[in-house]
């Protein structure tokens, strides 16, 4: 605010703004806005916001109006010495003045606080660029422990894939000689039960007197593969018995002739 300025500032300290229409002066030099000037200094005792100056006399508060008429300021000094006229001018001035000093003053005053501002949040910025930094390098670090472990895991599994491809090829090769050696016994299995003799009439006849005659011996399996599908019986008993095509038939003693004892 320069001398030429036309607009002083309500020096309400949360209010600061410009003075327009009416505005409240005080003994003290200060000036504020119709709305805290009526709220404030209409107290008793009336007490300056800004200074805290007690402000009991006549004219220690005057309402004025800022942008006064014509016929105001040609009656206003009228009749006045100019000694008069020069002091209350001077008071006047002084009065501006004033104001333009409160409000260097106080510009001055934020700036100082804008400042120090900035030298802290400069200073936070600095601590928080170096805890940057420290955690970026540390990252850094992490990543290239990263891709260490990475290429281990790679390698071995690049080797775990080349062994299990090994072991399908082995599961392979074995399938094929476990499916080939099992349709070769089917095969002979099969070839061997077409080839066993028929029994006829009389050696049926034969088998089931054998059985009667042997019913404690039990026929015994062979098996020609594993799975059992080779399976016939053995028409040999053991421990060097007759076996049933040994025995005569019923049929044959009854053509004999009997020879009586005497």
């Amino acid at each position: 605010m320069s001398l030429c300025d036309d607009t002083l500032l309500c020096n309400f300290p949360k209010c600061r703004t410009k003075l327009n229409g009416f505005a409240w002066v005080t003994a003290c030099s200060h000036a504020f806005c119709e709305q805290h000037g009526s709220g404030e200094l209409s107290r008793s005792p009336a007490i300056c916001p800004a200074c805290s100056s007690a402000l009991s006399g006549k004219l220690d508060i005057v309402r004025t109006e800022l942008s006064p008429s014509e016929e105001y300021k040609a009656m206003v000094l009228a009749g006045l010495r100019p000694d008069i006229v020069l002091d209350i001018s001077g008071r006047a001035l002084a009065f501006w003045s004033y104001q333009v000093h409160q409000e260097h003053m106080y510009q001055e005053y934020s700036l100082s606080q804008a400042e120090s501002q900035l030298k802290q949040m400069e200073k936070v910025l600095t601590q928080q660029n170096q805890s940057r930094e420290l955690e970026l390098t540390a990252m850094k670090g992490e990543i290239t422990s990263l891709k260490k472990v990475m290429e281990d895991y790679k390698r071995k599994y690049s080797e775990v894939s080349e062994r299990l491809m090994e072991r399908n090829r082995q599961y392979q090769k074995l399938q094929g000689l476990y499916d080939s050696l099992r349709l070769r016994n089917m095969v002979v299995g099969v070839g061997e039960k077409d080839t066993l003799p028929q029994p006829g009439p009389h050696q049926s006849f034969n088998v089931g007197v054998t059985r009667q005659a042997t019913p404690q011996r039990s026929p015994q399996f062979l098996s020609m593969s594993h799975d059992g599908d080779g399976r016939f019986f053995s028409c040999l008993e053991a421990d060097g018995a007759k076996t049933f095509f040994q025995f005569s038939s019923p049929a044959r003693e009854r053509g004999r002739p009997l020879i009586k004892k005497h």
